[in-house]
């Protein structure tokens, strides 16, 4: 314990700052290396916290002391909601893409909640080598309550948090994170069902950088007047802005103000890693590509060859890389609605992104202005309008039964949402005067087993309106 006091002055003071992190790294590797004397396991690996405690402190106080300030906080519709989970689960998952404020959130709820919560990320070589090889130690180092922060990296923790909770059974004890959904779900599935609630945080939605009641959208008349009278009228120009800024935190919030380089980085950074890291070496002239044919195909439907062909791979790579960046958060898929009625519907999904400001970087639009007067004006729009529903209802906790209708004969519905017995047909179109005939199609599904409910057209008219009592004109900044 000598020992850890000399190191954490030496931390403290500053001094030998270098040399203070090699012994840190040693003593993990002696740790590991003495297996068969546990007691010197824990001295060594107590020491190593003492140690990493010092090196935190020291860090925050050069921090404090260079005047830098942290960028401003943007409160997430998805609090309210967690806060009630963590007094009826022992642990709540929290997924979500990479840089779109899952550990901000928890730590902001940590300085609230007033329970002394631990935090460890598993971005931490050194931690995540402790989880992996030693989940026992690793929690005895770090107790509840915890916040393990990018978890999927180290799957061996759920069994011993399992155990933990069964011993236990108190409520709000584990706060986890992570960004690889297919990794994470497998390892719950296995340990920790019944135990975990589970949550996904997208990028800001507009409700969260506008204002607004945070509810999950509904074509009802009386909820939607309610809504309109909390928020501003938003002219088309402001809208294409909306698009085109995006929703990531660091950009929202002025962390960031070039936001070329925040994407480029954004993408390279984490993107082409944690593929890596989700299906081995990559190309990555080819990964950006890739995912910049990917959002060129936003609001169409699934083009598994287009996408091949545009980026020089096979298929079979293509539909692997979909199916990370589906996992990652990144994009995400509308399916048909289909019924034993309805059998000349097609089988493909549609393709939309969660952040159309990505979209835009990939595309490159250079203003809100050219993107406004574009080519791809109208998807971006529709992916817009889209993500944000899906948002409104990730960010009260529900699921969202959203879907799209396309036949042989090539009459489509934008957007179909299933709720209460009833499905509510949407057109999505860039006018701020719909014009009635586009209604005509939503005839389509009377013959579905479920009622037709009240149909709207999403556009960018400034109130809202209605064709008559059956079909709504909705501003799509009311979503």
């Amino acid at each position: 314990m000598d020992t850890a006091r000399l190191l954490s002055e030496d931390i403290l003071g500053g001094q030998n700052w270098l040399k203070s992190v090699f012994r840190m790294q040693m003593m993990i590797m002696i740790v590991f290396s003495i297996i068969n004397r546990p007691f010197l396991k824990w001295e060594m690996a107590t020491l190593l916290t003492y140690c990493m405690q010092s090196a935190k402190i020291y860090m925050n106080r050069i921090v404090d002391e260079a005047g830098v300030k942290s960028m401003k906080y943007i409160k997430r519709s998805l609090e309210s909601i967690f806060l009630d989970l963590n007094k009826q689960y022992p642990a709540i998952l929290v997924t979500g893409p990479r840089q779109v404020g899952k550990t901000t959130m928890l730590q902001k709820l940590m300085e609230t909640e007033g329970r002394g919560r631990n935090y460890v990320t598993l971005d931490d070589l050194n931690e995540r080598m402790l989880a992996k090889t030693d989940p026992a130690m690793f929690l005895q180092l770090h107790k509840p309550p915890v916040l393990l922060d990018e978890v999927q990296y180290a799957p061996e923790l759920f069994s011993y948090i399992k155990i933990m909770i069964d011993k236990s059974h108190l409520a709000g004890d584990f706060w986890l994170t992570g960004s690889q959904l297919f990794k994470l779900i497998d390892g719950i599935q296995e340990s920790l069902a019944g135990r975990v609630a589970l949550l996904h945080l997208s990028p800001l939605s507009q409700q969260e950088l506008y204002g607004g009641s945070q509810t999950a959208f509904g074509i009802n008349l009386e909820k939607l007047a309610k809504k309109q009278a909390e928020v501003a009228p938003v002219t088309t120009p402001e809208i294409y802005q909306r698009i085109f800024g995006g929703g990531m935190p660091a950009l929202a919030s002025g962390q960031y103000t070039d936001r070329g380089i925040f994407y480029a980085s954004y993408i390279r950074t984490y993107l082409e890693r944690d593929i890596k890291d989700l299906s081995g070496a990559i190309d990555s002239l080819k990964f950006f590509n890739f995912v910049t044919a990917v959002a060129a195909r936003t609001a169409q439907l699934l083009n598994y060859k287009g996408i091949a062909d545009d980026c020089d791979i096979d298929q079979v790579t293509a539909k692997n890389w979909l199916r990370i960046l589906e996992a990652l958060g990144i994009i995400f898929y509308l399916h048909p609605y289909s019924n034993n009625v309805l059998k000349r519907t097609i089988k493909t999904p549609k393709l939309y992104f969660y952040d159309t400001g990505l979209v835009c970087y990939l595309t490159k639009w250079s203003s809100p202005d050219t993107l406004m007067n574009g080519a791809m004006n109208g998807a971006l729009l529709e992916n817009y309008a889209v993500s944000e529903i899906l948002k409104s209802y990730q960010n009260t906790g529900k699921e969202a039964y959203l879907y799209y209708y396309r036949d042989k004969d090539t009459k489509e519905i934008d957007l179909l949402i299933e709720g209460d017995g009833e499905l509510h047909p949407v057109e999505i179109k860039k006018t701020a005067t719909p014009d009635q005939r586009l209604l005509s199609v939503f005839k389509v599904i009377e013959k579905a087993p479920l009622k037709r409910g009240t149909g709207a057209v999403l556009c960018l008219a400034e109130k809202l309106g209605a064709f008559d009592r059956d079909n709504l004109i909705v501003p799509i900044g009311l979503i």
